[in-house]
């Protein structure tokens, strides 16, 4: 597979898609693939289909044209709806092509001189005869729908066939063009704007996602299964405001303190009626009708373990039970799920208005399973798959694929490059510091940044949770601090800038999972500080390339 940017493009038809995986397919690993290249001279704005620069060979625009083509001898032609309509893929392409050339050439970090440039048409439904010639477009520089699976080759043979005394492109070139094609001269703030261009665009696409909800109108019980980005807080948030706003008596439920302090958060903002009758942490609703305390959940030991898992457990089910009417619930949304042990599900049920028809929503990833807990709900549900990210940049989203669990379609937009620093785990509190510090001089505030820790916690995180639970995630929401956090606590949360300090020692049960959960925080710009053979074995050797390691 080719280096491609981006990823997992947008492309505007089929013929477009078809010619992509051809390339992609064909092209070698040193190779580049850029699709719906832009560039603008003064003369007009040029858009150009696919960029392919080879290794060892050079660089060629490719214009695309879908559909029935033919060329009348003076001009080429495209059979459309209202009948045919004369195009100019070989000007077009032509001059979009000098436009690039001339512009990667003014970069000053561009230090290889004049390569081999060319272009070629490509028609990936017509055939064109293979004596066919005019004067400005030979048959070799035409890739016709018997051509799609050679098409790499021919691209080879366009550049090498060149007859000037001109440099063979270099892996050192490619990435001087990508670097060219990335812009230059950027202003400094442009970090924090592109972020929040991006999350208006990921805000767009999840609140499409809200027709799921609509198709689910008539089920009472359904699981949600998705990736990290995929919307699935969003979906459960949305599920519970419709539900209170229909009437319905609702309790928005996660585990961990940091998501129920923004649940709470945002549906404060809510008009009253829009707001489920209880949003918090699953331990705290047992509070509420009576459940002890109990002791510090963050110390892992046997009793703690029985007290949270087992005991506290059966007793919610006994208070659930003599809950009056008005107290009981309609529906339960639960996020996170996949954080919830088995007997959790009891007291939950008995809390519901009626344990047979009440409704559960549950919206859960199996990837972020970082506690020793498999708790599934004892009832039926109907279960559906979220298949696209949506939340993070391509960028981000590329770099954890592996990690997921499923496919996942990228949607997010483009951001820059995930960053790794090698270091030793011991030294990643240290070097990841740095990387904060570097964050900032790059125009990012405290506000976006999120230092995140896979092992020991950060002596800052350390010090704020000692002012008590609630004073440490206030800091969460204050604009004038870079946030400190571990993976645990993370979780349904994010941030626009993470660095992610990998600091354990060994690989530990559920190190993969902590990775993941780490890795899919960030929304636009994500940098990774730790050991390279301690990440490659708790990720994997496809994590470790995509990180660069």
């Amino acid at each position: 597979m080719p280096i491609q940017i981006p990823e997992n493009p947008r492309l505007v038809n089929p013929a477009e898609a078809a010619v992509w995986s051809a390339l992609a397919a064909q092209l070698g690993p040193g190779d580049l693939l850029v699709a719906n290249q832009r560039v603008t001279d003064h003369q007009k704005d040029h858009e150009i289909d696919f960029v392919v620069a080879t290794e060892g060979g050079g660089i060629v625009c490719l214009e695309v044209k879908g559909g029935h083509i033919w060329h009348d001898g003076t001009d080429w032609f495209q059979q459309q709806r209202k009948g045919p309509r004369a195009v100019h893929p070989v000007r077009q392409v032509r001059e979009s092509c000098y436009a690039l050339r001339r512009f990667v050439e003014a970069d000053p970090r561009w230090s290889h001189g004049r390569l081999r440039w060319d272009h070629m048409v490509v028609f990936p439904n017509t055939e064109i005869s293979q004596d066919f010639a005019v004067a400005d477009c030979p048959r070799w520089k035409v890739v016709d729908r018997t051509d799609l699976d050679r098409i790499g080759e021919m691209i080879r043979k366009v550049v090498a066939g060149q007859l000037l005394d001109r440099p063979e492109l270099t892996a050192t070139g490619i990435d001087s063009l990508a670097d060219a094609l990335s812009g230059r001269g950027l202003p400094q703030r442009d970090v924090v704007a592109r972020a929040i261009a991006n999350e208006d665009a990921a805000d767009a696409l999840t609140a499409q996602q809200a027709a799921i909800l609509d198709a689910i109108r008539l089920l009472r019980r359904v699981e949600v299964r998705g990736g990290a980005g995929s919307g699935k807080t969003f979906l459960a948030v949305e599920q519970a405001r419709r539900l209170a706003k229909s009437g319905e008596r609702v309790a928005l439920i996660c585990y961990s303190h940091g998501l129920a302090s923004y649940l709470e958060r945002l549906t404060a903002t809510w008009p009253r009626k829009h707001r489920p009758a209880y949003v918090g942490e699953f331990h705290a609703l047992g509070q509420r009708w009576g459940a002890p305390v109990g002791p510090d959940e963050s110390i892992r030991n046997d009793d703690t373990v029985r007290f949270w898992e087992h005991e506290l457990p059966r007793q919610m089910a006994a208070l659930a039970a003599e809950l009056p009417p008005e107290q009981r619930f309609d529906a339960v949304v639960v996020d996170e799920a996949q954080d919830f042990a088995d007997a959790w599900w009891e007291p939950l049920l008995a809390a519901l208005s009626d344990e047979d028809e009440g409704g559960i929503f549950v919206f859960s990833d199996e990837g972020q399973r970082v506690f020793d807990r498999q708790g599934v709900p004892p009832v039926q549900l109907v279960p559906l798959v979220l298949d696209q990210n949506l939340r993070n940049t391509r960028q981000i989203a590329g770099s954890f694929t592996s990690l997921v669990g499923q496919r996942m379609k990228l949607l997010g937009g483009d951001g820059p490059d995930v960053r790794f620093v090698p270091c030793e785990s011991a030294d990643a509190l240290g070097v990841a510091d740095d990387r904060i510090d570097a964050l900032m001089d790059e125009g990012w505030r405290p506000e976006d940044l999120a230092l995140l820790t896979t092992g020991s916690r950060h002596p800052e995180q350390v010090s704020r949770q000692q002012q008590g639970s609630e004073e440490y995630w206030q800091s969460f929401w204050d604009s004038e601090q870079v946030f400190y956090g571990h993976v645990l606590g993370f979780k349904g949360l994010e941030r626009r800038a993470v660095v992610l300090a990998v600091n354990e020692a060994v690989v530990q049960e559920r190190s993969r999972e902590r990775l993941y959960v780490g890795l899919s925080r960030a929304r636009d710009q994500l940098v990774v500080c730790g050991d390279p053979d301690l990440i490659t074995r708790v990720g994997g050797p496809e994590l470790a390339r995509r990180l660069g390691i």
